[in-house]
């Protein structure tokens, strides 16, 4: 027997030595070294990388269940995905594009998927025990107990208490972020011109409120502060209303005060909460339709009986979709698998999503015949095509014909084609001809698909560049490198807007405050302190969040998948967006307290 057992150890022992040995020789494949592997190679760093990578592989080899194939299956699936996002997105960072002729990068996908498939289980059976272990320790630890009165308005304290926090903030940068489309959707009210490119529900709200309020005060800037007081309100009372859910699911107090520390002073979540742009409030309700979701799946029968719950989950519905068009999309999908997952309570759940189109088709659709909403451009929907065929074009003019180019040039100038920029559409597309295309649209959808079978890895390029900042951790967000603002032109990071565009003007009661935000949102040095860069990432974040997914799923915890499903398909409709930018999976931000939570195994 201890022959047997000191042969099974010898083999696990070469096994962590192979392993380790080949996934370091494949990791300057991940990283981005600018073609400059010696910066890992020659480094007396990759020594102790080495040595790290046996001790944990050994480790993992020897606690893990090697016959739990399940198990394998889904953390190799995971690791799998995560290691091509890593060996495509350091390529389209350092040299915007996959060479898909690479035979390095196709040798070390097995390699770094074995490795770090070893290691995600190893995370999981540790992280597997940790409700046991923190009901051991419970017994040693006195949780601090608050007087009564304070413990019965906890929730209106919270509230409170994350608006005292950000209202230094406020002052610092007054009259709040009036940026991206805020000029926009202002302008759409004060000329009484609407278009529904953007939500009407948000423009009529941003715009009126701003406009009534510089009629009785003269004051772009105070009714631009008005809507930002007005956002604050309501995303704290969504922020309260996550941490009250918290607790009536048996999260611990010290959990819930660390969160509500982290939406009172994150320097991501304050920025965007201060934010003019309508990301806050879809967000805001998002957050509240998972938490809907989850509570519809953690407790049917009583989600269900309860009018309140049921009318949380359609309001809050109808108040995303509202608030963002590609909120539509995902929720649509969502029904889908709503109804099947829920065919005891078929009924019910129908009605509900009936209402909750119904509120929205009736809400938008009445905003856009009494403001005699023009009809919306093309070229929102059309981004990804839009950027394939100007890829195209640019590096591989060859693959065009004399008629190719001319049918081209109907709908896209070659001025506007020369405005390619590989990693934000905007610059060509606002140049799209949206009357030409409607008048013959097999014309140039035939044009598109002739010109993907000829180059489809110039397409697939094309998409990946204007997304990848949504799935590789080590993204630099420089998308406007080069572009000009109302007060400056971005440079080294375009992370957020930060300005204050017109008809408003930054007048800071703080100034250091203002300074602050200003390098958190136009430098590039949050993204370069190790380990607490990812905290800032899309990326990163998004990692994290798939992880957490994965083990939910290893644990056989169906019901927790379903809401995390609402938030990746709500990625699913960004990555086929025009660019990549924070402000379009705020929810990682919002929800972040959640997923911790649920890995914890606290909910």
């Amino acid at each position: 027997m201890k022959e047997k057992e000191y042969r099974f150890g010898l083999k696990l022992n070469v096994a962590a030595f192979l392993l380790a040995t080949a996934g370091i020789l494949c990791f300057p494949q991940i990283l981005n070294l600018q073609e400059n592997s010696l910066g890992f190679t020659n480094s007396i760093f990759s020594i102790f990388i080495w040595i790290l990578c046996i001790c944990a592989v050994k480790r993992s080899l020897y606690t893990v269940d090697l016959r739990n194939k399940r198990g394998w299956l889904i953390a190799g699936g995971f690791s799998f995905l995560f290691t091509v996002a890593m060996l495509f997105g350091v390529r389209l960072e350092a040299m915007e594009n996959v060479d898909f002729a690479d035979w390095k990068m196709w040798a070390s996908i097995p390699v770094l998927t074995c490795l770090f498939a070893v290691l995600v289980r190893k995370c999981w059976d540790f992280l597997g025990g940790i409700g046991e272990r923190r009901a051991m320790f419970a017994q040693y630890i006195k949780t601090p107990k608050f007087p009564g009165k304070l413990v019965k308005h906890v929730d209106m304290l919270t509230f409170f208490f994350l608006l005292l926090c950000w209202f230094p903030v406020l002052l610092g940068v007054y009259p709040g972020f009036f940026v991206y489309d805020a000029w926009s959707e202002w302008g759409e009210v004060a000329s009484r011109s609407f278009s529904p490119h953007h939500p009407l529900l948000h423009v009529l709200l941003l715009g009126g409120i701003i406009c009534a309020v510089h009629k009785f005060t003269d004051s772009y800037n105070i009714g631009i502060a008005c809507y930002t007081l007005l956002q604050m309100v309501i995303v704290s009372g969504g922020f309260t209303y996550l941490l009250r859910f918290m607790k009536k699911k048996g999260v611990s107090r010290a959990f819930r005060i660390v969160s509500a520390l982290y939406f009172a002073f994150f320097p991501v979540i304050v920025m965007f909460t201060l934010c003019s742009a309508k990301d806050a409030l879809f967000t805001t309700a998002l957050l509240i339709l998972v938490l809907s979701i989850l509570d519809m799946c953690n407790a049917r029968e009583v989600f269900f009986a309860s009018k309140r719950k049921m009318a949380v989950f359609v309001l809050s519905a109808a108040t995303m979709m509202l608030l963002r068009n590609n909120g539509v999309y995902a929720f649509a999908v969502m029904a889908c698998v709503l109804v099947f997952y829920h065919k005891k309570y078929l009924k019910k759940m129908a009605v509900l999503l009936v209402m909750a189109f119904l509120s929205y088709f009736l809400v938008n659709n009445g905003l856009i015949m009494a403001l005699h909403a023009q009809e919306e451009a093309y070229q929102e929907i059309l981004t990804v095509p839009i950027q394939q065929l100007t890829r195209t074009y640019h590096f591989n003019k060859e693959a065009f014909s004399p008629e190719d180019i001319d049918t081209l040039h109907e709908v896209l100038s070659e001025d506007a084609l020369e405005q390619y920029r590989p990693k934000l559409s905007d610059p060509v597309k606002a140049y799209f001809q949206n009357d030409v295309f409607a008048a013959n649209k097999s014309k140039y959808l035939g044009l598109w698909v002739k010109m993907g079978i000829k180059k489809p890895l110039s397409y697939i390029n094309a998409w990946l560049m204007n997304s990848y900042g949504f799935w590789y951790p080590d993204t630099v967000i420089d998308v406007y490198r080069g572009n000009g603002t109302f007060t400056y032109i971005y440079e080294d990071s375009s992370y957020f807007g930060y300005e204050v565009e017109q008809p408003g003007l930054r007048v800071s009661r703080i100034p250091w405050i203002d300074g602050l935000y200003r390098k958190l949102s136009l430098e590039v040095w949050k993204e370069k302190v190790p380990v607490f860069s990812m905290l800032y990432s899309p990326g990163g974040i998004f990692w994290f969040i798939a992880f957490v997914f994965a083990y939910v799923l290893y644990r056989r915890k169906y019901h927790l998948m379903i809401p995390y499903l609402m938030v990746l398909l709500v990625w699913l409709t960004v990555i086929l967006g025009p660019t990549y930018l924070p402000r379009y999976v705020l929810i990682f931000w919002y929800g972040l307290p959640l997923f911790v939570a649920m890995l914890l195994d606290e909910i």
